[in-house]
């Protein structure tokens, strides 16, 4: 099993996408939260217990956006979310695993290394980019560079990840550069 980490808007969904092409069975820990956690209504209702009602949206749904100005700005306040999140996360990697013990597996974690999971998996894949492309891409996405760099600043330095990575891609080329690189290691797992 592979854990998949990087920095913001380095592309570790893109490189999810290129090792699924090879057989690999992913889960992205983001969309868990955005599509599962964020859904649950235990969730919901400790969210606006914590944080009031101008964290959800008009449907009473958790308003991402809102929610991160909040706890990105408030070290605290982020603590408190990660500890009601990352339990349900880890509960859910759980379920699909056991579901499919025989797969090979990458997992998206963000935080990897900053949370010390690094023991859930066999291998751990680090995606990085130099920091203008990574800051440009997010922008794409519709995150305002002052934003962009106030999340950054709430990981552990991408050099840092590379440093504790047991494979690098580095994706600041095409995407044909990247998928060469993954290629390259799903034969060098292939090969153990």
């Amino acid at each position: 099993m592979l854990g998949l980490t990087g920095g913001l808007g380095c592309g570790k969904s893109t490189a999810a996408k290129m090792f699924a092409a090879h057989g690999f069975d992913t889960m992205d820990s983001d969309s868990i939260v955005r599509d599962v956690v964020f859904k649950e209504a235990p969730v919901i209702a400790a969210v606006r217990a914590h944080f009031g009602n101008e964290v959800l949206n008009a449907a009473g749904e958790v308003d991402r956006r809102q929610l991160a100005r909040r706890v990105f700005s408030d070290a605290p306040a982020l603590r408190w979310l990660e500890a009601l999140v990352h339990p349900r996360v880890f509960a859910h990697w759980r379920t699909r695993l056991e579901a499919a013990p025989a797969s090979a597996w990458v997992v998206e974690v963000p935080l990897l290394f900053e949370k010390s999971l690094q023991n859930w998996f066999d291998f751990t894949v680090g995606v990085a980019s130099d920091a203008t492309v990574q800051l440009a891409r997010l922008e794409q996405r519709g995150l305002p560079p002052p934003l962009a760099r106030q999340r950054i600043s709430q990981q552990l330095p991408l050099a840092q990840k590379i440093e504790l990575a047991d494979f690098v891609l580095l994706n600041d080329g095409s995407l044909e550069f990247l998928r060469e690189q993954v290629a390259r290691v799903v034969g060098l797992l292939t090969a153990r």
